[in-house]
């Protein structure tokens, strides 16, 4: 393995699957997926605080017209100010066109994110330059629609030196060294041979060119690039990525390291990397939403069809335990229960490290990730009393009235020792200055604690 894994990120992917003027008519605007992207994203905002960007794709615009539009940004507010930008470009188009602004099809043609498709992102990453230019969605650009390549993902391989070294044998010259650029151009390559073969086929039928452009983009076999560019790839990575004709996909390691779920209907289709983002955004329920295997891609083809495939064999599920602790949103019902259950699994330990001394303990947790665990905790600890109270009373004969009544009106010492004063994550902190901005992160509640009496058990 070279790389130890560093980002933890989140992705959405939306293709909205009626024309622009559905959305119009039925909810009012044609912004419906640009605002859809929006809360997706900011349901997601856990995923990321160090910057964000946005690729939209327009299908079926003329020649000479833009089809993608991209906007990065870095810093804490970057959600925000990404949007903020966006609307402020729309009310300068409202001021200076009027009406016209709110046509689907005039908004197609002159609003650079009035668009079919969407791709968003959301970096936090625990090392590196965090500057706009390493931003996610990244691209490779080419003059043909069908060798365009939009990604972004949530993922780190552990094997950027092998296949750096293979795309070097290949001829290539990438223009960076990084795993990002090397899956860039891992599937750019293989979507540059899948172009050529079928131009071949195509060329030799005695098809024009300008033909061979159209069938191209109608028969690219998305699933055949997807399963070769990943064969090579080790490590985990849920990444979702745009074709410039309109093919989109989003693809998830075999181990199932990485999260991603996934929703459509006849309105729309969305992938991110948290369930209870899409259930919130589109008021679905938990089991409308699922999950994508491992192994597997979503691909959606240009004229609107949702495929689920196999690209790879899946192995052992290997979920990233951080993920499940720590860094999902704890509003995921099954992450939810996970985290309470780890909790309840701590009391056996955490009782023979305090030598089952409750009169003299502190429960409490560090906000607020930990809070889940910490009800699960407490859930535990009174379940243990219980237990030892149901014994007692089995013992009828020789019941210690005092010892009992004890036991039974026993409840755990719960105080709110840590306050997180600023909203910030120290475990990925850059390393200068690390010890001074965890000195401020969080306030202590002072008096909660007995020195020399009390033991503490705070979950973090």
């Amino acid at each position: 393995m070279t790389d130890q894994i560093r980002h933890k990120c989140g992705i959405v992917l939306i293709r909205l699957l009626k024309p622009l003027e559905h959305y119009q008519l039925t909810y009012g605007s044609w912004q419906y997926g640009l605002e859809k992207l929006y809360l997706l994203m900011e349901k997601q905002r856990n995923r990321g605080q160090d910057g964000a960007g946005i690729v939209s794709l327009k299908l079926d615009v003329p020649p000479g017209r833009k089809y993608f539009s991209r906007k990065r940004m870095a810093g804490s507010a970057a959600i925000n100010d990404i949007f903020a930008k966006i609307h402020k470009d729309h009310d300068k188009a409202v001021r200076k066109f009027g009406e016209a602004v709110e046509d689907p099809q005039w908004a197609r043609m002159h609003m650079p994110f009035a668009a079919e498709a969407y791709l968003g992102h959301l970096r936090y990453g625990t090392y590196g330059n965090d500057s706009s230019d390493n931003l996610h969605p990244v691209m490779r650009e080419n003059n043909w629609r069908t060798r365009n390549l939009v990604i972004a993902g949530n993922f780190n391989l552990t094997n950027v030196d092998e296949l750096f070294r293979i795309l070097v044998d290949l001829g290539q010259y990438p223009k960076e060294y990084s795993d990002t650029v090397t899956m860039l151009e891992k599937v750019g390559h293989f979507l540059d041979t899948e172009n050529q073969r079928l131009f071949d086929q195509f060329k030799s039928q005695g098809y024009s060119n300008r033909d061979i452009t159209e069938m191209i983009a109608a028969h690219l076999n998305v699933r055949k690039i997807l399963e070769e560019a990943s064969k090579r790839w080790d490590g985990g990575y849920a990444v979702a990525g745009m074709m410039g004709h309109g093919d989109l996909f989003a693809i998830r390691d075999p181990w199932g390291i990485r999260p991603a779920y996934y929703y459509y209907d006849e309105e729309i289709a969305v992938v991110t990397s948290e369930r209870p983002a899409i259930q919130t955004a589109l008021n679905v329920s938990f089991g409308q939403v699922k999950e994508l295997p491992p192994g597997h891609a979503l691909i959606i083809k240009k004229k609107g069809e949702v495929l689920l495939e196999q690209v790879r064999e899946p192995q052992q599920k290997r979920s990233c335990s951080f993920e499940r602790i720590y860094f999902s949103r704890g509003s995921d019902s099954e992450i939810y229960r996970e985290r309470k259950k780890l909790g309840e699994l701590l009391v056996p330990g955490l009782l023979e490290a305090i030598d089952h001394d409750l009169d003299n303990t502190v429960f409490s947790y560090i906000p607020n990730t930990a809070e889940s665990a910490f009800y699960g905790m407490i859930k535990g600890v009174e379940a243990t009393m219980l237990k030892k109270a149901k014994e007692m009373l089995k013992d009828a004969g020789n019941v210690d009235r005092e010892a009992l009544t004890r036991i039974i009106s026993w409840r755990p010492r719960v105080e709110k020792v840590a306050i997180k004063d600023l909203k910030l994550r120290t475990f990925i902190a850059q390393d200068e200055g690390r010890k001074e901005m965890v000195s401020h992160v969080y306030d202590i509640t002072y008096g909660t604690i007995r020195a020399g009496v009390d033991n503490l058990v705070i979950i973090d």
